[in-house]
């Protein structure tokens, strides 16, 4: 414990509940272990009276008052309360009220066809502008999502409009029809569109997606939309998921079907766990690299990493502000909807997550993108910055998103439950045959689902020993695997998942059961029991396309299961011969291992390093087809949008070199020479740096010129970082004017400094 002398004094205003109106605001000292947080509410027992405290408390603490008061400053808890979650979503019991006074109900608005009737969505217009209005909400914006937006605020787009008309006498009025519910115009030429869209031929338009329910934040209600050209190629990330879960739900029915089962469609629900780092803003104001490209291009290793694993579901501080900004992060998103219920930190310093319920596909994502403009936008209140990149820090883990897959029935039936296919339609083999599809898709279709992962943060972080290696496989587990050999073998028969029990040896203490499956955190996309998780996703990205490409080529599977069955083949033999050809792509064993990449190639599966090689299979002759055929994509559209994932990922690339040149030039050689010490290495650093960002811009090939730009960030800078970081290992701290790794991370080793503070 730290003794009162070495405590520091420093007088605060604290309002009190005795003091009368013309009194001057009580000087006080007040106990507080820790930085400067603020304190909305709080109460200070004194005797018998009981001052309410309302301000901002430092680690310049002591008690000008009876020292008997060390100890007795307490919070005023309040009683939880379910009210407000859900309040800005137009949706349940909030929607019901206002729809019911224009003569419609909950379930009119969630029969979708309602789009394709203008009456009805006049009338829904009414409903919806009105409860916006009684909730102070008077602009409105179609909400929608380019390609390609990592660096794009919320990574979405909008035009917000007042809810504003004028009669003919001038005089105004609130008005919202059906009309601009349905659709508006917007230029499609200025977001990344791979050549669909250009100056001369502009013209692109909005239209309100049903599926995902309309929220209000501030003064504007969003209405979800897709983004199409004047000619119907989709310009956004929401209309291809659209098509794949539509595509997915009709191919499931024929695949049931082709079994003797008759369902209504599929529902592909998911689950996304977001991580994010929350670093200090004031230091972060003094990293260019970081305001820019969002991740650090140098920076020396700080003493402390995360050896001791000691950051792991550790504590939240209390003291400081990163759980205070957690906890608004969930405020914001429970109005909304959105039903972010675990919080916790992650592997690194500093690094954190957070994860919802599962739900829709299409709801989950515009959830996750609405979850990360939150966190950016809360950080910021609170003295902090949330980091979304994959990897900011170089030495310690990077950030991912797990895409948590799976799929049911209309009538709930989960297809990768193992005991409830057999139990709710009485065939034992549907599970056998489910996996058996899901099996063959992983395998050919692995290299769609590299390319669906090719965010630029991930060439830092695949195969680096804290995310999946650069190759598809799945993980089932020896039960699983087990069973599903012997059913492609003939011996056909119910899965039975085995469970252990862990006794821990202490009589009090319960006994836990285990599952059939464990954990293997190596695989890229390793099944659960109910799910698949995909979890080589990067942090910062939209993961429709990820969804798009699970959906389609689980569609096709589904698709040509039903078509051997329709023409003459038994059911239980397609499924035997789909697992005779494809359980390669099963890998049990150990992702991270030095060896498995090439016996991963050996095997014929894909083994994708590089992003620009893993962007390219968009093209491939054989993945057009299948979307062609599955409805997803033209062969136009998969072109255009290969095109923007190479372009975004040289342009990621060119910020990233031009910051490190700036870095240096602006940093670190007049810190050098401040020193004493010689700038030429650094100066010959700059020059290389330039010359190979050069040669980028001298290549027009796009894919060339993604490779070019790959060895320029993976060769060309990490060599010139060296340089730079020895330099500010020698430099005195005064001298050196950049964010250190120390400043940035480890939060509560700096409680106190007023670079810490919110």
């Amino acid at each position: 414990m730290m003794s009162m002398a070495a405590i520091q004094t420093a007088p605060i205003a604290v309002r009190t509940s005795h003091v009368s109106k013309r009194s001057a605001p009580v000087k006080a000292n007040v106990p507080f272990m820790g930085g400067r947080m603020p304190v909305p509410q709080r109460t200070v027992v004194q005797g018998r009276k009981a001052l309410q405290v309302n301000a901002t408390f430092s680690r310049d603490m002591y008690l000008s008052m009876d020292e008997s008061m060390f100890g007795k400053y307490m919070e005023t808890p309040e009683p939880a309360s379910l009210n407000g979650i859900g309040e800005n979503v137009f949706k349940g019991a909030v929607a019901d009220k206002y729809l019911k006074a224009v003569g419609m109900t909950v379930a009119d608005m969630e029969d979708h066809s309602w789009v394709k009737d203008v009456a009805k969505a006049d009338k829904i217009a009414k409903a919806v502008s009105q409860w916006a209005l009684d909730h102070g909400a008077s602009s409105w914006c179609h909400w929608f999502q380019p390609m390609a937006s990592t660096y794009r605020h919320g990574q979405t787009a909008m035009v917000q409009n007042a809810l504003l008309s004028f009669d003919s006498d001038g005089k105004p009025r609130f008005n919202f029809s059906g009309k601009q519910l349905l659709q508006s115009e917007t230029d499609g030429s200025s977001y990344p569109n791979g050549g669909m869209r250009a100056t001369h031929t502009a013209a692109a338009y909005l239209t309100v997606d049903p599926m995902s329910p309309i929220f209000l934040r501030g003064d504007s209600f969003f209405v979800p939309a897709c983004f199409v050209s004047w000619k119907g190629d989709a310009l956004d990330e929401k209309t291809p998921l659209h098509r794949a879960v539509q595509s997915l739900s009709k191919a499931g029915t024929r695949m049931f079907a082709a079994c003797g089962v008759k369902v209504d469609g599929l529902v592909n629900n998911i689950g996304l766990e977001q991580e994010l780092f929350l670093i200090p803003r004031e230091a972060y104001f003094k990293r260019m690299d970081l305001q820019l490209a969002g991740r650090t291009v140098m920076g020396k290793n700080a003493p402390r990493g995360q050896e001791g694993s000691d950051h792991y579901m550790s504590p939240i501080n209390t003291a400081g502000p990163a759980l205070n900004a957690m906890k608004e992060m969930q405020a914001e998103c429970f109005k909304i909807g959105i039903p972010l219920i675990t919080r916790h930190r992650e592997v690194a310093p500093n690094q954190y997550e957070f994860a919802p319920l599962f739900g829709d596909v299409v709801g989950q994502i515009d959830n996750n993108l609405m979850v990360m403009q939150i966190c950016e936008e809360v950080a910021a209140k609170h003295g902090l910055v949330a980091l979304l990149a994959e990897k900011p820090f170089e030495g310690i883990n990077g950030s991912g998103k797990h895409n948590n897959w799976s799929l049911s029935t209309k009538c709930g039936t989960q297809l990768f439950n193992p005991t409830a296919l057999a139990k709710n339609f009485g065939k034992k083999e549907l599970l056998p045959i489910v996996m058996s599809c899901m099996v063959a898709a992983i395998d050919k279709h692995g290299d769609l689902m590299r390319m669906s992962i090719a965010a630029p943060g991930n060439d830092f972080r695949l195969g680096g020993m804290e995310a999946p290696p650069a190759v598809i496989s799945t993980y089932l587990g020896e039960d699983m695997t087990k069973f599903l050999t012997e059913f492609m073998n003939g011996d056909v028969k119910e899965y039975v998942p085995k469970t252990s029990s862990i006794d821990l040896g202490v009589d009090i203490l319960p006994t836990l059961t285990a599952p059939a499956e464990d954990r293997n955190r190596t695989s890229p996309f390793p099944y659960g029991g109910s799910r698949f998780e995909f979890r080589a996703c990067g942090s910062s990205q939209n993961v429709s396309l990820v969804n798009t490409v699970l959906n389609t080529i689980v569609a096709d599977e589904f698709d040509l299961f039903a078509d051997k069955v329709a023409a003459g083949a038994d059911p239980i033999a397609v499924a035997q011969e789909n697992l005779k050809n494809h359980m390669k792509v099963v890998f049990n064993g150990n992702g991270y291992a030095e060896s498995w990449p090439a016996e991963a190639a050996e095997r014929g599966l894909f083994v994708i390093p590089g992003q620009p090689e893993a962007i390219s299979v968009f093209s491939k002759p054989k993945n057009i087809a299948l979307f062609e055929k599955q409805k997803i994509f033209s062969a136009v559209e998969c072109h255009a949008r290969q095109t923007v994932l190479l372009n975004a990922y040289v342009g990621v690339c060119e910020m990233e070199c031009l910051c490190m040149i700036d870095m240096i030039n602006q940093h670190v050689i007049p810190s050098a020479k401040k020193a004493g010490f010689s700038p030429d290495e650094l100066i010959g650093g700059v020059k290389t740096l330039k010359a190979g960002l050069a040669a980028v811009h001298a290549e027009h090939d796009e894919f060339k010129q993604a490779e070019v730009a790959r060895t320029l960030r993976l060769e060309i800078m990490k060599s010139v970082r060296v340089v730079c970081d020895e330099m500010e290992a020698i430099v005195p701290q005064e001298d050196w004017t950049i964010g250190t790794y120390k400043d940035l991370l480890f939060l509560d080793q700096h409680m106190g400094k007023s670079v810490y503070s919110a």
